[in-house]
Formats: C-alpha cells, structure tokens, sequence
C-alpha cells in the first residue's frame, strides 16, 4: 500500500474541479454555513468530488485501495480532504456523509448502496431518476433516494449488468442480471421505457430463509413443514405454484436443503436466484440473443442437455414455456425429486398453465395425452400466496392422484382458511389438514420415511 499512500498524499493539484471556480460544475459561491445543502447542490459537490478523485488517482489505484479496508480508509481520507478544498462549509456529520456516498459512487452502485445495506428491504423499485420505491414486509412505501439524472441511472445499470458479461442500450433495451448477493435485477430503457430507465430489483440476501424461519413467520406449520420435508427426501416430484412475490423462490431454496449431498443436483434459470447449499450442485442459467438476434440459449434446450449430465435431480427455477413437457418427460423417466415453480393463483391454475405450455412446443400432442402426462410426474402442488398485510403463506398442499375422464384427479392435504382481518390490519386465518390420507404415503414407508404426525388431524389458529 506504499505507493497507494504516496499518491494519497503527494497528489494536490493548484485547481481542479474545484467548487469555487469558475470553470468548475459545481457551486459558484460559497453556501452559507447556517443551511443544509438542497438536493440539486448535494448533486454538485459530489459530482465536482467524484470528478477530482478521477483526476487524482488511476483506476489502477483504484482498484487497489478497494481489495482493502487500510486502502479503502486511506482513500475515504483523500475524499474528505478534496471536500474540505471545495470552499463548502459542511458540519463533520455531513462531510462524513457526502464522502460515503462519493466512495459508494466509486466502488458500489452509488445512491443505492444504502438501500442495498438494509436487510429489512425486499424490493428495490427505481422509476426513472428521481423515484425510488422500496419494500418492507408486503409494504411498498417511497424513499428520499435519488439520483442526479437518468444519466447517472444508466450508468448503474451499466455496471450492474456489465458485472454478469450482458449490456444495455438501444438496440437491447431490456435485459436481466443480479447482483453478487444473489438478488434478481430486471432494468429496461427508452425507447421501451418512455420516461427514462426503470430498474427493479429482488432482493434474495446471502442466506436465504431457512424452513425453520418460515415456520418463524408464520409462513406454514411444522406438521405441513415435515410432510414437505418427508416429500423431498422420499423423491416426489413437486410444483410450487404462487404469483408475482409470493414467495415461490424462497420455498424452493428452503426445500432443496432436505435434498441429500450424496446426490447430484443441477438447476436451470433464466437468471440464477437459487441458493442451494449442497456441495454436489451444477448450476445452468440461459442465455439471451446477441446483438444480431442469434445465440440465444433457451431453458428447454438446458433441460434437454441436463438429461445427459447424469442428474439424480433437476430442480428448475420456473417453468414458463416449451420446456415444460421436457420438465415432464424428465419426471416421468427415471429423474423423480425434481422441483420447480409456476406463476398461477391457484393449484388447479396451475396445472391448466402447464397444459397450456405444453402446447406451446412443437411437440403435437392431444390434450389427454398431455394431461396424462402432467398426472403421472406431478405428486405435489405447493400453493404459496402473499396475503394483504404483506405476510406469505402456504395456502394449499395439493396431491394429484390420477387423470380421469380427461379431468386431472387433485385432493387438498393442507389448506390455509383466511378468517378475516384484525384491526391492527394483520390477516387472521387457521392452517388445517383436511382429513384425507395422500396417497403416497406407500411411497414414504417404501422409503423408509415415516408418516408425518398431524397429518390427518391438524389445525392452527395465526
């Protein structure tokens, strides 16, 4: 860190991008020391500090001040040094302020650092430059974030999806990533996005909800949290059905932690969310077309190559076309344990999306055959829902017990009962089984799995 120190100390230009001169962007005058700093002049000394710091240090120094926490105080020193030049009178509070978010411009993705920090967060919503939009428990409720322009906003972006070897601009507007933490990013620009560019982010953390914490939030109970566990191990094939935030990944990483490591998993997304915590893990993600509309890798095509890699389970992060019947052919061919997701409201929803999927392949099949198809591979269908207060619940266990009459055979084994509404606003329900035996309780004493307790007389009152 010697020559990083030296360059720190010995690097003081006369001028620069300093904020009392003229040929500066910054402030003209100095601002007085009785009034906080307005937004538009917050903007400018960071931009004017951001701008010297460039000047002051290479990019290779740069770098090596952020490997590590010596170099990254060193450089937050150099920051507040080139922020007393600037002729601002600033209290040491909001000094300390404005170089953090100078540093988190440098090395993180600036006015989003801070949201990114709270755990608290689940989503991040940024509507153009100057609407940002969090999350908190089910709840959607405005910051004071901003960003300086759509400019700025593009510039996080850029960095947000170059990190993962994908780009952004006119010619491919809408693109999918995520951040090193595992969280989903979705961005899409003008021309499609008529007001300026929209960023919208899932945050998924490092550690992903573990059973135990689900059971914690009132999520499901233990009885139905040791029948899904008795499911897994036994090697049912399950779909876990839910729509937009209801918590369908979350479940899905919660699940795969009873898969064995003895066994060999490979998962496929279209943008890798999973965080599965067995060693034996292959992860497969898509690909999306170049530039001249060529080199697109679909999930069917994944599904189809991981039939060859030997897997004693496939775990699919949603399924949502064509690869929908190579899911099912899978199932049905020797690959039971098999996990995946699908957007629907409600079990029986469910399976007319993945009839309606099959069809969309160019495999022409009758709808019986197809129906027959999805009775056979599927044993389980896990309904999750996000209730009004923001809380998400498991609102069905269904089991699919045969195709009759052209008709898929389906029977509730737990169900969530939504009671009514407290005043304090929180949904009051009871989790209950409904009484029926499934049918592949066979197959758990088969496995040497014994029978869940409460399986058959079950209710809670949350």
């Amino acid at each position: 860190m010697s020559d990083l120190t030296l360059n720190l100390t010995q690097s003081r230009p006369e001028s620069g991008n300093n904020l009392r001169n003229a040929g500066g962007p910054g402030l003209r005058t100095a601002v007085p020391a009785t009034r906080p700093l307005r937004e538009k002049e917050q903007q400018e000394l960071k931009s004017a500090v951001h701008a010297e710091l460039i000047n002051r240090l290479d990019l290779e120094k740069l770098g090596e001040a952020q490997e590590t926490r010596a170099g990254q105080m060193q450089l937050f020193a150099l920051i507040q040094q080139i922020i007393g030049e600037q002729g601002v009178p600033l209290s040491s509070a909001e000094r300390d302020r404005v170089a953090q978010e100078v540093l988190d411009e440098v090395f993180g993705l600036g006015p989003l650092e801070q949201l990114l920090k709270d755990d608290t967060i689940n989503d991040i919503l940024v509507n153009t430059c100057s609407s940002v939009y969090v999350e908190r428990r089910g709840v959607l409720s405005k910051t004071s974030v901003t960003f300086r322009d759509n400019r700025h906003l593009l510039q996080v972006i850029d960095k947000i999806v170059s990190a993962v070897g994908r780009r952004v601009d006119e010619s491919t507007p809408m693109v999918d990533a995520r951040l090193k933490d595992g969280s989903r990013v979705n961005a899409i620009i003008p021309p499609l996005a008529i007001d300026g560019p929209i960023l919208s982010i899932r945050r998924f953390g490092s550690s992903p909800l573990t059973a135990e914490k689900l059971i914690q939030n009132k999520a499901l109970t233990g009885p139905m949290l040791e029948m899904l566990r008795a499911a897994v191990q036994a090697r049912l094939n399950i779909v876990i059905s839910g729509g937009t935030g209801a918590g369908k990944t979350t479940l899905l990483n919660a699940l795969s932690g009873f898969i064995s490591d003895k066994e060999r998993i490979v998962t496929i997304e279209d943008s890798a969310e999973l965080q599965l915590r067995q060693d034996h893990v292959v992860r497969l993600e898509t690909r999306p077309p170049n530039v001249e509309g060529k080199g697109a890798i679909r999930q069917r095509e994944l599904v189809i190559n991981a039939l060859r890699m030997r897997p004693d389970r496939i775990v699919l992060g949603e399924v949502r076309g064509e690869e929908a019947m190579d899911m099912l052919q899978a199932m049905n061919t020797g690959h039971d344990g098999s996990i995946t997701t699908i957007h629907a409201n409600t079990p029986r929803d469910g399976l007319a999306r993945l009839e309606t999927m099959c069809l969309m392949g160019d495999i022409r099949l009758p709808e019986k055959a197809i129906r027959l198809q999805i009775a056979s591979a599927i044993h389980l269908i896990v309904q999750v829902a996000r209730m009004s207060d923001g809380t998400r619940r498991i609102t069905h266990v269904s089991e699919l017990t045969g195709a009759y009459s052209d008709v898929i055979s389906m029977q509730d084994i737990f169900v969530f009962e939504k009671e009514g509404i407290a005043e304090s606003g929180k949904v009051k329900g009871r989790f209950r089984s409904t009484g029926i035996v499934p049918k592949f309780t066979d197959r758990l004493k088969a496995a040497g799995i014994s029978v869940p307790a409460g399986l058959v007389d079950h209710s809670v009152e949350v």
